[in-house]
């Protein structure tokens, strides 16, 4: 796995003076994603996990149709070792829809970039199944439990979190990034390869804001509940009433803000 992080040396300044310290940073590099070889993407991301990333991507965009991966492999066009590659191909023998490139790079703090109209993403979409209520207490929990997948965050400061947690509390998969939209599609992906979706009996914990791109990455996922601990945008709550899915923003302190569905309001 390439390195994740990079140290530089800082001259840190306080109301006592300055000194000159080690400082870890974020590693921010593009990854190039193809579909059965045809180019779909690029996006600028945390290097690892990268087969997962691709996974999600793929499933929360909806360009794999009814087609199912088969397999995911670093991709160039010459000879290279697999760290030396930052572009992967998802395999699904051809039966996937070839897909139209998006054009420019997405950035890590841009989840539908490139996308025309949200219809697009929602649209292939349907409600949620019925499903038991979530336990507030344990949603409301969430927060806390995640604190030992945030490795990054407490090296750097500058990395979002995305977990998967099931019904008891356990955390079933938890992955980082700079972007908060492609540690989303790392843990969708896992889940995807896993055979472990739709995601039903699993609920979503994002670290940032819960916009629409969250709660579409979770439906599609098929999350029945998604816990941010920032606030969610007026269309994000609009979206997560129409699939039927538990959303709490502002979750911290053992708190916050239920928006959906408005059973729980």
């Amino acid at each position: 796995m390439r390195s994740r992080t990079q140290s530089f040396l800082t001259r840190r300044y306080r109301a006592e003076g300055s000194v000159q310290v080690p400082d870890d940073l974020i590693v921010e590099e593009p990854l190039l994603i193809h579909l059965d070889g045809n180019v779909l993407s690029s996006t600028m991301r945390t290097p690892g996990h990268d087969f997962e990333l691709a996974a999600g991507f793929c499933l929360s965009e909806g360009v794999l149709g009814d087609a199912e991966i088969v397999g995911i492999r670093h991709y160039a066009t010459a000879a290279a070792t697999d760290s030396d590659v930052n572009a992967v191909t998802v395999e699904t023998g051809g039966r996937a829809p070839v897909p139209t490139a998006r054009l420019g790079s997405t950035s890590s703090s841009c989840g539908i970039c490139g996308i025309e109209a949200v219809d697009q993403l929602t649209e292939r979409l349907r409600p949620l199944s019925l499903h038991d209520p979530w336990s507030m207490k344990l949603l409301l929990s969430l927060p806390e439990r995640c604190d030992d997948v945030q490795g990054l965050f407490k090296a750097t400061g500058a990395v979002h979190a995305a977990a998967a947690f099931d019904r008891t509390g356990r955390l079933v998969v938890g992955r980082e990034d700079i972007g908060r939209h492609n540690a989303v599609d790392k843990v969708v992906g896992r889940l995807l390869l896993d055979g472990a979706l739709p995601a039903t009996e699993l609920a979503l914990f994002v670290s940032g804001r819960a916009s629409f791109e969250m709660v579409q990455k979770a439906w599609a996922g098929g999350f029945t509940a998604l816990v941010a601990v920032s606030a969610p945008s007026a269309l994000a709550v609009d979206t997560a009433r129409h699939a039927g899915m538990t959303l709490i923003g502002f979750a911290r302190d053992g708190g916050g803000n239920v928006y959906s569905p408005e059973r729980y309001a």
